[in-house]
């Protein structure tokens, strides 16, 4: 099965995730991959997110070209923001380099270089 293309980059500068106005994650080590006409998604290495503040998610989905997402939710002193991240635990060999790193909904988080 052939698939879209996949890039995956160290991402230039340092990226935060902003999440209810709080930084949950600042790195500069942060990777962009790049999969067919989609727009770029930033991943964090978790050594760089507030992990605390992270909850797993019994949501899980499959993709075929990266494999099985585990999902996260943000959980805030007033909200939680449900399965607002994911990441692969066991990706695809060709994308390997994702592994453990998570990314973030940009519809539910601000991810944006600074």
């Amino acid at each position: 099965m052939t698939g879209p293309k996949i890039t995956i980059t160290p991402a230039k500068g340092t990226w935060v995730v902003r999440a209810g106005g709080a930084v949950l994650a600042e790195s500069s080590k942060a990777l962009e991959l790049v999969e067919g006409d989609y727009p770029p998604v930033i991943y964090f290495p978790r050594d760089d997110i507030a992990m605390d503040f992270v909850d797993t998610s019994p949501l899980q989905t499959t993709c075929p070209y990266k494999g099985v997402a585990s999902y996260f939710s943000i959980v805030g002193k007033n909200s939680t923001l449900a399965n607002a991240a994911w990441s692969y635990e066991d990706p695809i060999p060709n994308v390997g380099r994702i592994k453990n790193m998570l990314a973030f909904d940009i519809n539910k988080t601000t991810v944006e270089m600074v």
